[in-house]
């Protein structure tokens, strides 16, 4: 259940805010972000060491940047199935995904930002969708943009839960003031009233609107949120900002990522 929140604002100095947090099973090791594709040394990430691939790829010569989400629906064939970990690498290296074919990726939704807006593509039961966002704050989760993705076959509890965490916290982030990251400076003073409410907002992790979570759905594993990336982008800037999640009290594991 990873969630995705993109704030555009034309006229601000930071035009566009990326928040994305990778939800996965425990057990699932990684690697945070760095440059750790030989083939494409250029781009940033963290690094699933089960596939490969990864959920956010920065390329930080294009000032782009693009998260992954997993989606509902009918798995890809089983013999010709790739790993979605590949296509942030290929949107921010290409420009977007719209020219591969995604017959062999089960369904997903991935988050592309630029300094001058952001864009959501969507792939589920043979149908590819995309949509520019609109100025504002706009909600991508596992049942897609704002909630509304054309193949929504979650059960409805899922969506329940994701519907409560986009509700709880739109309103959040709406009443505080809208950061403008600069690119020094340490987490906390780039993104002020923002950085309490994206490290959890005090919600217990197994909440029914938790945005960082952890839950145990009953088959011996536990599910929950694994690290946190707060990117800003702009005309001449690029900020990233990484934490494992839960963030320890104090924020003692936010770092920004050198671009």
């Amino acid at each position: 259940m990873c969630t995705a929140f993109v704030s555009i604002e034309p006229d601000s100095a930071v035009p566009v805010l990326l928040l994305s947090v990778r939800d996965e099973y425990s057990g699932r090791a990684w690697l945070p972000p760095d440059h750790h594709w030989p083939r494409r040394p250029e781009l940033l990430g963290g690094l699933d060491l089960a596939a490969g691939g990864t959920w956010l790829a920065v390329d930080p010569a294009r000032r782009t940047a693009a998260c992954l989400l997993n989606g509902f629906g009918p798995p890809a064939p089983a013999g010709t199935r790739l790993s979605r970990g590949e296509l942030p690498l290929t949107a921010v290296r290409e420009g977007g995904i719209g020219h591969l074919d995604l017959t062999p990726y089960d369904p997903f939704h991935l988050v592309r930002v630029r300094p001058d807006g952001a864009r959501v593509t969507s792939w589920g039961g043979g149908q590819l969708s995309e949509h520019e966002l609109p100025t504002g704050l706009s909600v991508v989760l596992n049942d897609g943009l704002e909630g509304l993705a054309a193949n929504r076959t979650a059960p409805e509890w899922i969506r329940a839960l994701m519907a409560a965490r986009a509700d709880h916290f739109r309103a959040r982030f709406a009443a505080a003031p809208r950061p403008e990251p600069a690119a020094e400076g340490p987490t906390e003073q780039a993104w002020g009233d923002w950085l309490p409410i994206v490290t959890g907002d005090g919600l217990a992790l197994d909440g029914n609107a938790a945005l960082i979570q952890r839950r145990d759905f009953g088959d011996g594993r536990i599910w929950g949120s694994s690290s946190i990336s707060l990117l800003a982008l702009g005309p001449e800037l690029l900020r990233y900002d990484f934490s494992t999640a839960p963030v320890p009290a104090g924020g003692s594991d936010w770092r920004r990522v050198a671009v």
